[in-house]
Formats: structure tokens, sequence, C-alpha cells
């Protein structure tokens, strides 16, 4: 009984309070992760996470940094660069593969960070391959890498933790941490397979390793070394984040000013450190990327002319022979300013008041009125201030199609990589304004900050209600279509389609986006961007799949301004008329077609056996 007493003492009063709370805390997240994923979870619907995962998936299985997901800008870019370097490798028939559709398509659209780790991650567990054939049609890659995600999340709370502890009290850490559990926009994130999450864990640790540099420069001068491998550490912090998503490397603007401002009486050198060790890191995949493509960023270089009025939608992506002309009367930068402004006001009508996650941003915004006392506390903000507007200029020149495709859940979102930090500043905010009420009593101030958590989680308990979140991503998602499609082919054939990051992922096979013709339209005769620039002069197309994401396109500009012999002449023959035009060289599935889905194969060069269950044809979702 002693023993007993002794110990419901030390639950109740002692130090073992303190691990009964954090037990309660670590059941009370295990259960609404649980409760989240079973809800919301679905396969993926970013183009960005299905690319950059069988990118992973490639090289887990030795295949090297190649890409089953072609789009034909890259197939210009890698077979120009082959061409002018004569070291395109020859094939059977002593043809010269200069475009590697047959050896190997060279990725030059993603940065490394996250498809290797998720390599690493593929390596370890063997996943089968085989999506579920009932739905939500699970597939059991896309489980991995959602958890890989969400124990990252997990990391990034206990680090936000660590630093509000640190630089504020245990009343802005906890609160912080909870904010961060309960706001949705990061749940969404971990769920959707983007390397987002990882990106706020490099922000955090960079947050970290500027604090450490502050408090070097400011406590112990004299220490050089300390300041300087704090520099270095925070240049190759912003290296690796540019690995992970481009974007985040221009960060690397308002590093070197903060460094230059608080590195103490060696300043200029230790901003300089950052800066090289930047730059060192950078260099190798710089050359990388520009021995197969003559850009230092591939395909990615091209971004910023992305979403011009010269280059609208997916044009881009969907040329064979881009040529980056401005209309005749049209000063050079035109397209350029026209995408930045209209960004702009896109970023500042709908994402500044978002960039924190939740409205605690506003909280963030207007605690930039209220000064700290504490140097460490006020430089920090600052920085992230200096922070916002380079994310704000970066967004705005590099929004693409992308972000029409997949609003705020995607890569281009680059405000949200601030949210750990304002979360952090605007709950400091918060409670620097509930200490100036006379609460009567302690636990009406626990009241007020539990009505605060409850108020900023709304969105996720709103998950919960009615009605329920689709099951799937279609349309044009369909996991258990797209492999069956896919089986049809050979490992070594190429299909043509709208959604070739899915056919890559799902299917296994390599897939070209579609080009921006069918056949060139009579007011660009000469264009070469067709599907039989591909077919007949660099490796034929054995199938043809197109998703809602066509047949569901703009009747006006896409479907009748787009002339004939077109895509949109294939699908109005094949999906009205239930025919296909003589000038295609394939044809419908044995079983016909569906009516939102279209799928044109080589029958010539079917082999028995070669179908699936679903007898060639797409099931609908």
């Amino acid at each position: 009984m002693p023993f007993l007493q002794d110990l419901i003492h030390q639950l109740e009063q002692g130090p073992g309070l303190r691990y009964v709370r954090v037990a309660l805390a670590v059941l009370g997240v295990a259960v609404l992760a649980v409760g989240y994923n079973l809800r919301a979870f679905k396969n993926f619907y970013a183009p960005e996470a299905m690319d950059m995962a069988q990118l992973a998936r490639n090289l887990a299985e030795g295949r090297g940094y190649t890409t089953l997901c072609i789009r034909p800008v890259t197939i210009h870019l890698v077979k120009t660069t082959s061409e002018q370097h004569g070291r395109g490798p020859v094939i059977e028939g002593g043809i010269r593969d200069d475009a590697r559709l047959y050896t190997g398509h060279p990725d030059i659209v993603n940065p490394p960070v996250w498809p290797v780790l998720l390599a690493g991650l593929f390596k370890v567990l063997p996943l089968p391959e085989e999506v579920q054939a009932e739905p939500p049609f699970r597939y059991a890659p896309e489980l991995a890498v959602v958890a890989f995600s969400q124990v990252l999340f997990f990391a990034l709370v206990g680090m936000v933790f660590w630093l509000a502890r640190r630089l504020f009290d245990h009343s802005v850490a906890w609160l912080s941490a909870m904010v961060l559990v309960v706001s949705e926009v990061f749940w969404r994130f971990a769920l959707s397979g983007l390397p987002t999450v990882l990106l706020w864990v490099w922000f955090v640790a960079l947050a970290i390793c500027l604090v450490r540099l502050e408090e070097g420069g400011r406590e112990s001068p004299e220490r050089a070394g300390r300041v300087f491998g704090w520099a270095a550490l925070a240049g190759l912090i912003v290296a690796l984040g540019c690995l992970t998503q481009y974007g985040f490397g221009w960060l690397i603007v308002p590093v070197v000013l903060y460094v230059w401002w608080v590195g103490g009486p060696r300043r200029r050198p230790a901003a300089l450190v950052s800066l090289a060790v930047f730059v060192l890191v950078m260099t190798p995949w710089l050359i990388r990327n520009w021995y197969w493509s003559g850009l230092p960023f591939g395909a990615a270089t091209y971004t910023v002319l992305d979403g011009t009025y010269v280059w609208p939608d997916d044009r881009l992506a969907r040329s064979l022979q881009p040529r980056f002309e401005v209309p005749v009367g049209v000063a050079p930068l035109s397209p350029l300013w026209n995408k930045f402004f209209a960004n702009l006001k896109l970023i500042m009508t709908q994402d500044a008041l978002r960039f924190g996650g939740s409205w605690v941003a506003a909280l963030f915004l207007a605690g930039l009125l209220v000064p700290f006392l504490h140097p460490a506390r006020q430089r920090l903000r600052w920085f992230v201030v200096l922070c916002l507007p380079v994310l704000v200029v970066v967004q705005a020149l590099g929004r693409t199609y992308l972000s029409d495709e997949t609003p705020e859940i995607n890569t281009e979102n680059l405000l949200v990589l601030a949210a750990p930090l304002v979360v952090m500043y605007g709950v400091a905010f918060f409670l620097t304004l509930l200490d100036q009420l006379e609460l009567p009593f302690y636990s009406l101030r626990l009241t007020v900050m539990g009505l605060f958590v409850t108020v900023v989680g709304l969105p996720m308990l709103l998950v919960f209600l009615p009605p329920r979140p689709t099951r799937t991503s279609y349309p044009p998602y369909n996991p258990l279509v797209i492999q069956r499609a896919s089986a049809w082919l050979r490992p070594n054939e190429l299909m043509m389609t709208d959604v070739p990051w899915a056919v890559a992922w799902y299917g296994k096979r390599q897939a070209v986006l579609l080009t921006r013709h069918f056949l060139p339209p009579p007011q660009e005769a000469s264009s070469p961007d067709t599907f039989f620039a591909i077919n007949d002069y660099l490796k034929p197309i054995n199938a043809l799949y197109l998703t809602p994401r066509s047949t569901n396109a703009k009747f006006l500009t896409d479907w009748v301004w787009a002339g004939e012999r077109s895509w949109a002449n294939l699908i109005i023959d094949a999906l009205v008329s239930r025919s296909v035009p003589p000038w295609c060289p394939l044809r419908a599935a044995p079983n016909g077609f569906l009516p939102e889905q279209l799928f044109l194969a080589d029958w010539a060069r079917w082999r028995p056996g070669a179908q699936t269950s679903s007898g060639g044809a797409s099931t609908g979702p």
C-alpha cells in the first residue's frame, strides 16, 4: 500500500505528472491522426507528387535518375543537347537515341532530395504494386509516402516546440504545437505526397540555426569559429531546401542579409561563408542538369515563362520545339511583367491571410506592431518578414498551370513555407494579449486558450462531419483504371496521355504528355508539335489514353477553335460517332469506349494474354 500511495502521489503531484501529460498528448495526436487518415485520405491528386514518387521508384529499382513521365519540352531539351555534343547512344538498327526514349529519359524537371529520400523508403519497404480492386483503390506505395510525410510532420511539431520554448516559454511552446496539430492545411500537405512537409522541416531547422548564430554573435563575439560554423550550416540547409524545391533556394538572399546583420564583428566573412557553402552544394546538380539539357535547372528554368500570355496553360510543356518569341511591337519583358502583376493580385487577395495555415497569420501581422525586448525573438521575427516578400515574388513569377490543377496544395505555394514560424509568433502575440486581461481564475485562462485552439481547428473538425470527403481523386485519377489501361502495353512501349505522371506512377509505363496538336492545324501548318513528330521520328506510340482532363476541356477554345484533325476532333469522333478517323493509327479497345474516357491502342502489335481482366477498356470509377 505505501508503494501504491507513493506512485499515486508521483502521478498527481510529482514528476510523474509530466509523463502523464506527455502520454495523453501523444495518445490524443495518435487518435486524431488515425481518424483524419481514415476520413480524408485518398489517392494522390497533385501531378508533382506522382511524378516525384515514380522517379523515386526508378531510383530504388536501380534505373538511375530517369523518368517514365515525359514531357515534349524535355524531349526537345535532351535531344537538342545530345545532338549538339554527339553523345546519343546507338540502339538496334543503328539509330541514335538522342531523345533517350529507348535508353532511359533523364529527369530534368524535379530536384533530387525528395525522390532520393522516397527511394530509400521504397528500398527498405518492399511493397505490393497492385492497386486495391475495390474502392477507395488503395495503393501501398502511396500509403508509405503518406506515413513518411506524417512522421516528418510530427518531427516538425517537435522542432517548433523546442524553438518556441527556447525563445519564449512553455505556454507558447505547447500552444504552438497544438495549433500546428489542429490546423488542417498541414495535414492536407502531409496527405498529398508533396515535399512541402520536408521544406517546413528545412525552414524551421534554418530558423534554429540562425537563432544559434545570433546568440553566438551577440554573446560570444570573440568566438568567430562558432559563428562561421552556424553560417556554413545555414547555407547547407538552404541548399538542401533548394534541392528539394528550387524556389526555396531564393531564401539564400534573406539568409545572407540576416547573417550580415547579426553575425557580430566577423559578420561579413560569415555571410560569404553561407553563400559559398550554398553555391558549393548546388554546383554538382547544376552541372548535371546542364549536361543533359543545356540549362542549369533543366526544364524548370522555363518556369518563369510558363503561364505568360505567350505560353498560357500547359502549352510550353507540350511543345516539341518551343519558340521563345514575343509578338511584334511588344516589349521583351512584357509577358513577365504581366504574369507577375496578375499573380501578385491573386496572392494579395487570396493567399496573403492564409500563409500561416489559418487566420493566425492575422495575429502574426498585428504582432509586428509590438516589439520584443529579447533580441533573439525580435531578430528572428524580422528574418521571417524578410522572407515573405522574397517568397511572394518567387511565387508570382513561378506560378504555372500546376497551381490551377490543385489550388493551394501544390509545390508552387511558397508562402506557406513560413507557416510554422508564423504560427509560433501569432501564438506568442495571442498570449501577450491574454496576459493583459485580468482573469479571476487560472482555469479561465486555460478555457480561453482551449477556445482559441478549437476555433483554429474548426476546419479539421468539419472534416469529420457530413458530407464525407471523396475517397478517390477521380476525375481524372482512378488508380485501378490507369493500372489496367497501362497493362495493355509491354514495359518498353510508349503511351501518350494527358496524365503521364499517373500512368508512370500507377502503371509503370513510359508515358508522354499530349503534344499541342494531333496534326498541325491550318494556321500552323509547319508546327512540329504533333503526335506524329514523336510517333514517326522518335518512338512509336502504342496507346493513347485520355481522361476527363481532356474530354471535359473548354468547349469554345479547346474544341470549336481547335480545328479539324485536332485532339478535340479525335475525341468527338471517338466518343460521339463511335469511330476513329482513318488518319489515326490507333484503334479502340475491343470493349468500346466509356462516356468520359478514351483509350486507343495499336492492336496490330497486341499479343493474346497481354490484356488484363478489364478487357482493355477502362472501367468507371
